[in-house]
């Protein structure tokens, strides 16, 4: 009976020491089985929407640990581009809102368990049917954010969901200013949020307190002024890092999240591009850069330790050349 429990309770164990298997390897398994498996929690990416070049729903995935190219995940309910995406980290759901179909903005948000491959389902709706917007959340602590984009004119709006319990997305504040293809990213569960970047070549840092509704403060500056960017971070250890943007730039420049001031300069993208997106896992310090457009589209995957300043390398490839992405993780 004992060791049945060990076996049954083994997520729950590494959920308590964050897959160390160092200290897993501490308890015993049934001398006639092996020890299962780490569960994908934590490591897996996803990269969904875009144009390629047509108007796209798929989602595609990586294992952010292992270099290699993108798999197959589903759809979005939606074919659109320059959407946005979150998650509650280890948590395990993934959401995907707004885009531009085409036709008409997006006000619907879509979800996904990360760790499990299918296609996306219903949550909810934003406040406002918009493109060109971006999200993060404060990770397993539930709470998403989504930051400024446009319904044909720039706008300020900040909405909030909590990522585990479907349904409409709420008034959370201001931005500083109404502005569109800005950039987000979160020290996770240490709860700030950063916007970043924006239109006509924005170089505004500005953050908000997730669990707290209020509008959005001044962090810092940007190197220099741009938008269309990735972001990401490794998370509760605090560095968020800016990749690509506009004007066609490879420049990837890194803050400390908790720490407000001016971005510095982190290292270089393997390819200068823009409208790209990107996503980590985490504390395990791995963020990766994908897809986006040198003015054709990219199919690159390229990746850095978020801990350690220097260039990018070569990660994989996309399912297929895409720009104006967005992208999440189970981390």
């Amino acid at each position: 009976m004992t060791n049945i429990l060990r076996v049954v309770n083994i997520e729950n164990i590494y959920k308590i020491y964050g897959k160390n298997l160092a200290i897993i390897s501490a308890f015993s398994f049934p001398s006639n089985s092996p020890a299962p498996a780490p569960p994908s929690i934590g490591d897996r990416g996803l990269f969904g929407s875009g144009l390629n070049p047509d108007y796209t729903n798929v989602i595609s995935y990586i294992t952010i640990s292992s270099i290699g190219n993108a798999e197959d995940f589903g759809d979005l309910i939606f074919k659109s581009y320059q959407a946005a995406a979150t998650s509650n980290g280890d948590t395990d759901r993934g959401v995907f809102s707004g885009g531009y179909t085409g036709a008409a903005y997006v006000k619907e948000i879509d979800y996904v368990t990360i760790s499990t491959i299918g296609d996306a389902q219903d949550f909810g709706d934003l406040l406002t049917a918009r493109y060109q917007l971006s999200a993060t959340s404060n990770g397993t602590s539930d709470r998403g954010v989504f930051g400024g984009g446009d319904d044909n004119a720039s706008l300020n709006v900040i909405d909030y969901i909590t990522i585990s319990t479907t349904g409409n997305a709420q008034d959370f504040g201001d931005l500083l200013s109404a502005t569109s293809v800005t950039t987000s990213t979160s020290n996770g569960a240490s709860d700030r949020g950063i916007i970043a970047g924006g239109k006509s070549g924005l170089d505004v840092i500005q953050y908000v307190t997730i669990s707290t509704t209020g509008n959005a403060e001044d962090f810092g500056d940007l190197t220099s002024g741009k938008s269309s960017m990735g972001s990401t971070s490794n998370g509760t250890t605090d560095r968020g890092v800016f990749g690509g943007g506009s004007n066609t730039t490879n420049v990837i420049e890194y803050i400390t999240i908790s720490t407000t001031g001016n971005a510095e300069d982190f290292g270089d993208l393997t390819v200068a591009r823009y409208q790209l997106s990107a996503t980590s896992n985490g504390i395990n310090d791995r963020g990766v850069f994908g897809g986006g457009t040198t003015g054709i589209y990219s199919n690159i995957l390229d990746y850095i330790t978020i801990s350690s300043i220097g260039n990018a390398a070569d990660f994989g490839d996309l399912l297929s050349a895409t720009n104006m992405t967005c992208a999440t993780s189970n981390s």
